[in-house]
C-alpha cells in the first residue's frame, strides 16, 4: 500500500542523519552519472505565481524516480508534493505532503557540504537567520560535526531568542542569541547564512581563516546575502548543481565576478575528482541551489524508515 506522509510524520532527530547519508550516496551516484537531475521547470499562472517542478531520481542498485511540485502563489500558505516510484517494479513507493521534507532536504545538502568541506574539528557555528532553513542547517551541522556551541543573529530580537532557546533544547548544545552579524560570525568554524536579505550582510573581514560558509538564501544578481569578497578569499567554492546556477532567470550572483569558473560540483569533491579542503587554514564556501532529484532520494529514505 502506498504510504502518504505529512509534516506531522516527519519528526525525530534520526531523520536528519538518514537524509544526510542518503544524499551522500546520491552525490556519489551523481559523480558516476547515475543521478538524474535536470533544472527545475516553471509554469506561470498570470501574475499570481508559478507551479515549479523538479523531476529526478537515482539509478544503480535501487533505482528511484519521482518529482516535487510546489507553488509560488501570493497570499497563501505554501504547499508541496513529492512522489517517489521504484523504477524496478514501477510501484509508487509513497507521497510526502507539506513543507518539512523540503527543509530537511536542504538542511541535509548543507550537512553533506559541511561533512566534506568544513574542518573536521569544527566546534562553533555562527548562524545568520532564524527561520526553518537556519534550524535544519544547524541540525545538520551537529549531525556531522562535534559542535559544542552556536551563536545566532537575525534582525528580530524575539525570533533569534526563540530560535536559541528551542534549538538549545532540541540539540543539547549551547545556542546563544547575539546582537550583530559580527558577534555571530567571529571565531566561528562554520557560518550558516540562511536569510532573506537581498543585500550582502556578511563580508570576508567578518570571518576567520579556515572557516566554512554555507549560503542558503538569495543568490542571484537581483539580490544576494553574501559579500562577493567571501568568494574572492575562498580557497574552495562548491555548489550542489552547477546546471541550476546557469538556469536562473536572473544570473547567478557570482556570474561576472571572476569566481564562477572556480566553482566545483560538490559531487566531484566527494568522489575525489576535485580538490576540496587541504588544510585547517583553507576557507571554503558552499552555495546551495537545490539539486533536482535529491528531494526524491530523501523522501524515499524517510518512507523506508517510517
Amino acid at each position: 500500500m502506498t504510504k502518504i506522509l505529512r509534516d506531522d510524520d516527519l519528526v525525530g532527530s534520526e531523520l536528519m542523519g538518514v537524509a544526510i547519508n542518503a544524499l551522500d550516496a546520491a552525490f556519489l551516484a551523481r559523480a558516476r552519472d547515475q543521478m538524474i537531475s535536470p533544472p527545475r521547470h516553471h509554469v506561470s499562472f498570470s501574475n499570481r505565481g508559478d507551479l515549479v517542478f523538479t523531476v529526478g531520481g537515482m539509478l544503480g542498485e535501487k533505482p528511484l524516480a519521482g518529482f516535487r511540485v510546489y507553488e509560488t502563489f501570493d497570499g497563501v500558505e505554501h504547499s508541496q508534493i513529492v512522489a517517489v516510484w521504484s523504477v524496478e517494479d514501477a510501484k509508487l513507493k509513497g507521497i510526502v505532503l507539506g513543507e518539512r521534507l523540503g527543509n530537511i532536504r536542504t538542511g541535509a545538502i548543507g550537512g553533506v557540504a559541511i561533512r566534506h568541506l568544513s574542518s573536521p574539528d569544527a566546534k562553533i557555528v555562527g548562524i545568520l537567520g532564524s527561520g526553518a532553513q537556519a534550524r535544519t542547517q544547524l541540525a545538520a551541522a551537529t549531525t556531522v560535526r562535534q559542535i559544542t556551541s552556536a551563536r545566532v543573529y537575525s534582525r528580530d530580537e524575539k525570533n533569534r531568542t526563540t530560535f536559541a532557546q528551542e534549538m538549545e533544547r532540541e540539540l543539547g548544545i549551547e545556542v546563544r542569541p547575539v546582537g550583530s552579524v559580527l558577534d555571530a560570525a567571529r571565531d566561528a568554524d562554520i557560518v550558516i547564512c540562511a536569510t532573506t536579505s537581498s543585500t550582502p550582510i556578511i563580508h570576508a573581514s567578518d570571518l576567520k581563516p579556515g572557516v566554512h560558509v554555507n549560503t542558503v538564501g538569495p543568490k542571484t544578481q537581483r539580490g544576494y546575502e553574501l559579500g562577493l569578497d567571501i568568494a574572492d578569499v575562498a580557497d574552495v567554492i562548491a555548489t550542489d548543481s552547477p546546471e541550476q546556477t546557469r538556469a536562473y532567470a536572473s544570473p547567478f550572483f557570482l556570474a561576472g565576478s571572476g569566481n564562477e569558473h572556480r566553482m566545483a560540483d560538490l559531487a566531484d569533491i566527494i568522489a575525489k575528482r576535485e580538490i576540496g579542503r587541504r588544510s585547517s587554514q583553507d576557507t571554503t564556501l558552499f552555495c546551495s541551489v537545490g539539486l533536482a532529484g535529491t528531494e526524491v532520494v530523501v523522501a524515499s529514505a524517510i518512507i523506508d524508515l517510517l
